[in-house]
């Protein structure tokens, strides 16, 4: 185990963290919110004092391999969330520092869960951070800190692949730093245009904003207590959009920049992503029709709710708790499946469940068949019996967490419903569930203990579950050098 490249790299990750935080002072600034301005500096001046000390000295051996890059990954997430807690708690506006850690890292993982019961009494560099923390954590803090500095020579390809969704991750150019860097491009360009559309369309500046953060971070969280409920239908459909194109591979995106339409237009990914988002709305239309004031009205709910969850961002124009049975089982279900990998969304990502299907499919056939020569393909390519291996045991890890998850914070009596949701919500960095859970509630009820449970259960689905049992794991810490 490098240990001092761990802990050099985690000093720059804290560096980074006080750097953001000046943007909230900024506008507690702006909004004459001077009594916010101190629990901002406090954690500020701690990050900078701690990152500067484990990072003033570079270490000569800078190689990073696969179990530096899990433990980095989830020490960072962890310190992060810790350390970006504090501005809630000092200010008082959420005093529990458990209840401020669920919403930072509901923050972070681009969750969008709250204990939050009214968030518009919250100041404005309050909502702010907590807006902002989706966009930073959307694509990765350890991805914007490649971006930005040379780490690790080649090995920070480790890095990227710990912390970005999904399962594999390639170079869309040869340098590491460098393919950070269109991610991050890309990313901005979303946000930027984002932000202006909702401006233009009649939402308040700081409202597109926040709320374009919560979209292309696919976080969820708002300034409204009713969502985005409040706001005209253009809004609405320009976030329905956004929400769609922030769950889409960013290699697409990539492709479209270089020209390359024809590698784009053939992603299988994505032709499916899409399909499912479609074939989706066009159920849920159908069955809500005669809720609402017209087929063009039920259609905007049903394909903002239905990129909403299948996005895992989590924001909402109605109560679909009060939808039919049968589109509540569509939603749970794009809850568990989640966007694309190589997105900001969450869940356990289209292209696991092709891999997953094809395999099956696969050893169908060699049982049919033993002589047969099955071989699993995505886009024309055959898949890394690694990547399959991976992509299942990350479906059984997925299940087994979820239901000793489920056991475990079901003892604070609540119903069935809402307890499932609230794990697949946590786990799938989702937000909102079904029954007590739903848009119209919140996560206050859930005592101290189920609070923590659902907090490792968000960093566990942010993190696609391996760095944070990796960090735990004693083979990683001894000091023999695994490649």
């Amino acid at each position: 185990m490098n240990r001092k490249m761990v802990g050099t790299t985690i000093g720059q990750v804290m560096l980074i963290e006080a750097i953001l935080m000046v943007l909230p002072v900024i506008v507690a600034v702006i909004y004459k919110e001077y009594t916010t301005i101190v629990p901002f500096l406090i954690p500020m001046a701690l990050l900078a004092v701690f990152g500067w000390l484990l990072s003033r000295k570079s270490p000569e051996n800078k190689t990073i391999y696969a179990r530096e890059s899990f433990v980095i990954v989830s020490l960072s997430w962890i310190v992060v969330s810790l350390f970006g807690a504090l501005p809630f708690t000092l200010s008082r506006e959420i005093p529990s520092y458990v209840d401020s850690v669920f919403e930072i890292v509901s923050g972070f993982t681009t969750t969008g869960a709250s204990i939050l019961t009214n968030v518009e009494v919250l100041s404005h560099s309050i909502l702010f951070w907590r807006s902002f923390s989706h966009w930073i954590g959307g694509m990765g803090v350890l991805v914007f800190l490649l971006a930005l500095i040379p780490n690790a020579g080649n090995r920070s390809m480790n890095i990227m692949k710990a912390e970005s969704p999904g399962p594999s991750v390639s170079k869309l150019v040869p340098k590491t730093k460098d393919t950070a860097k269109i991610l991050y491009l890309i990313y901005l360009g979303i946000t930027v245009i984002e932000i202006v559309l909702l401006f233009m369309f009649g939402m308040p500046l700081f409202d597109s904003i926040l709320h374009t953060f919560g979209t292309v971070g696919t976080g969820g969280f708002g300034v409204k207590a009713d969502s985005i409920g409040g706001y005209n239908a253009a809004c609405q459909w320009i976030i329905t959009i956004f929400m769609m194109l922030s769950g889409t591979n960013f290699t697409f995106f990539y492709y479209i920049l270089i020209k390359s339409y024809f590698k784009a237009i053939t992603m299988e990914e994505v032709r499916w992503y899409y399909a499912i988002y479609f074939g989706a709305v066009a159920v849920i239309t159908v069955k809500i029709m005669n809720m609402y004031d017209g087929f063009f009205t039920a259609l905007r709910h049903a394909a903002f709710q239905v990129a909403s969850i299948m996005t895992t961002t989590g924001y909402a124009t109605v109560n679909y708790d009060l939808w039919p049975s049968v589109t509540k089982m569509i939603i749970v279900s794009i809850m568990i499946l989640g966007a694309c990998a190589g997105s900001t969304g969450g869940g356990i990502k289209v292209s696991r469940l092709i891999i997953a299907l094809k395999n099956s499919y696969c050893e169908l056939k060699k049982m049919l068949f033993p002589r047969s020569v099955s071989v699993v393909k995505m886009d024309g390519k055959s898949v890394e019996d690694s990547v399959i291996k991976t992509t299942l045991v990350f479906l059984t890890l997925y299940a087994f967490i979820a239901i000793v998850s489920i056991f475990l914070i079901s003892f604070d009596g609540f119903d069935v419903t809402s307890n499932f949701t609230a794990v697949i919500s946590a786990l799938s960095n989702i937000g909102p569930g079904l029954s007590m859970v739903g848009p119209s509630g919140n996560f206050s009820a859930y005592s101290n203990f189920s609070k923590i449970v659902l907090t490792l259960d968000m960093l566990a689905g942010r993190l696609e579950i391996f760095p944070l049992l990796m960090l735990m794991a004693p083979a990683n810490w001894r000091k023999a050098k695994i490649k």
